[in-house]
Parts: structure tokens; sequence; C-alpha cells
């Protein structure tokens, strides 16, 4: 039997096959997940555990809910909770997107978007970035007046493979060409509390009728949880709500219950994580800074790099030849969109001693033929 069509386009995640076929002693630059332990109040929460394991309502913890609803400046009943920020993004693109319909994506972005579009039977429309891979809402107006049937719109800063931000100003621009085309428009912004610099502006520092998606996975390193959020109001989160009762029936209790913890303890634990994340930018810093003689440029949020391929190299060959000859893991922006196919995403998540000798390993590729 044949699947379902909408399926004919989706392939493995090559983030993924890349690091499951690396050889044992390949150093790790690929995944985009925390390397440091997951932090004290999850592990105590978890420990507490008792009793039976049960599954909860749909909507989730009602406490968790006012938690983040708390941290974020809501009211719980702007708040959707889910399985991962993903299980946001495949609800709210269920609940709104389906044959015909177009969903604007970043190009470079999250390879996520594009193919949980098309499994909602939608239309993916890339739209170019601006300088330095930054939100750009000119380029965002000229793709959406190109796409007549847009339901829904991505955003995400700082972004993912690029670890660039957005402006105030590119924020409204985008804002209110949605608005104008009664276009739906959904902020991405799981990286925002994992930083070194100044914040972010957020979506809803601009307008109260997107919608913001969250997660414990990045700032308070705990992406095993699987617990996200969208915030917007109660009634565009509705049907999304309604989705994902259905895909996962409610978050893991216990999951919820770590993230509960960790919410409470949040200006321990985002502390905390800015200063895991200030010794693996220093180990990254110097180490480029060493091999490839210049400071890297400091990401506006997350963990990663975005590096130009050497000229003339074929990317997803180039990376293999870097997993399988020099023993590091990296990911080929294509993966990513079009826009990114001359450039590579690293992740400086990993142990600081192991980030140093990745650069050291990766530094050669740039000089050889």
């Amino acid at each position: 039997m044949n699947p379902a069509t909408r399926l004919a386009h989706l392939r493995p995640s090559p983030i993924r096959a890349l690091s499951e076929g690396a050889p044992p002693d390949a150093v790790p630059m690929g995944l985009g997940e925390p390397g440091w332990d997951l932090p004290e109040p999850a592990r105590l929460a978890l420990a507490r555990c008792q009793g039976p394991c049960s599954y909860g309502p749909n909507a989730g913890l009602p406490e968790l809910q006012e938690a983040v609803g708390a941290f974020h400046g809501h009211p719980a009943a702007e708040v959707l909770l889910t399985a991962g920020s993903q299980g946001a993004l495949f609800a709210l693109i269920q609940a709104y997107a389906g044959p015909g319909d177009q969903v604007l994506v970043p190009d470079p972005g999250f390879l996520a978007y594009p193919a949980l579009a098309r499994l909602a039977a939608a239309e993916p429309v890339p739209y170019e970035l601006g300088e330095g891979f930054r939100l750009d809402g000119a380029r965002f107006r000229e793709a959406l007046e190109r796409a007549p049937r847009a339901r829904l719109a991505l955003v995400n800063h700082p972004g993912n493979p690029t670890g660039a931000g957005a402006s105030l100003e590119a924020l409204r621009e985008v804002a209110e060409a949605c608005a104008e085309r009664g276009v739906l428009l959904i902020s991405d912004e799981v990286y925002r509390e994992l930083r070194l610099g100044d914040p972010v502006p957020s979506l809803r520092e601009v307008t109260s009728d997107g919608i913001v998606l969250g997660s414990v996975s990045k700032a308070w390193g705990a992406p095993g949880l699987r617990v996200g959020w969208a915030l917007g109001p109660a009634a565009l989160l509705a049907p999304a709500r309604l989705v994902h009762a259905y895909m996962v029936t409610a978050p893991a209790r216990p999951s919820q219950l770590a993230a509960l913890a960790l919410l409470a303890a949040s200006s321990q634990v985002l502390a905390e994580a800015r200063e895991h994340l200030r010794l693996r930018w220093q180990a990254f810093s110097e180490a480029w800074a060493a091999h490839f003689g210049q400071a890297p440029p400091l990401a506006s949020g997350g963990f990663y790099h975005w590096l130009a391929l050497p000229a003339g190299a074929d990317p997803m060959p180039f990376c293999l030849r870097l997993r399988d000859e020099g023993r590091v893991v990296v990911v080929p922006g294509q993966a990513f969109g079009e826009g990114g196919r001359g450039h590579i995403r690293l992740s400086y998540a990993g142990d600081p001693g192991r980030i140093r000798e990745g650069v050291a390993r990766l530094a050669p590729y740039w000089s050889k033929p």
C-alpha cells in the first residue's frame, strides 16, 4: 500500500542522518541541543513523581499554564501547552492551513517549517532574509505579494540555523503586512532567552494578534522533556488546542511537573544557562581566532555559527568528507533551504574541550583545495 501523497516530499532529517552515521570519535557539532546537565530543579521534580502517572487535562496542568503565562506576562487562557514547540507548530499549521493554502517560511530557516506545511497539504513559500540573514520587512512583503493564497507566515528569531535576530522595525513591518492580508503570523522565539548580549525584541512588542512560540528545550536546558507552548489570543489558540489534544492527549505529566519546577526557578536556571553558553562561546571564539585568524560574530541568541563554504565546495559531499575524514559533524546549509546552500551550520552547544577540538579539525578544510 502506498502512503498518502502529502508525504511524497518528506525525507529523513539530514541533521539526524549525518549525526547517526558519524564515526564514534567524531566531534558532534551538528545537533542543536544544550550540552549541559538537566538543571537541578527539574531533576528533583522528576524524582518526586509518585503514585499513578495520570494523563492530566488535555490542556496541560493548569499550574504550568499559569507559570508560563506569568513568565511572559499573559493570562493562562492565552497559553497552549504542547509536546515541544514543534508540537505547537504542527497543531497550529494543521489548524489553519490546508490544501491549496500557502505558508510563508524563512529561507534559510528551520527545516521543519516547510515539511509541516506540506503535511497539511499546503504549499510552503520561502522568503529571503536580509543582510546578515536578519528578518527584512521589505523582502517579506514582496514574498507575501507573490503568495495570494497565504494563510500563515512564520518568522524565527534568533534564527536557526543562522543565529541572527530581528529588529523591532522589521517585526512591526511584517506584522502590519500580515494584518493587512489577514494572514496569521507565528513567531518562533525558542532561542530568545538563551543569549549573551541584549535580548532581541518579541513579536508581542509590536502586535497582540500573532502567536509566539517558546519551550524549555533551549534556555531551560531540557529538550528531552518535550514541553513547549504557544502564546496568543485564546480564540486563535482554540483550534490548535483541539488538534494537539487529538495528537498526544496531553504533554507528559512528569515532564510538565519538571517544566513547572524550571519555570519557578527561572532566574537561577536562565542565569546558569547563560553561563554555560558563555563558557562554550569562549571556547569556540578562542579556538576560531587561533585557527581561522579572526573573531567569529556573536549570535543574537542560541549556539550556532553560520559559516560560508569554501569556494566551489559541493555542500553534502563536503560535509560527509568533514564527518568521515575530518571526524567532525556539521550540517549543510541547504538542509535549511536553498538560501543556505553556500553555508554550513556549526553548533557549539557541547563540551568546551570538544568544541576546541572540533574547530581545530575543521580549519584545515578551509585551506585545502
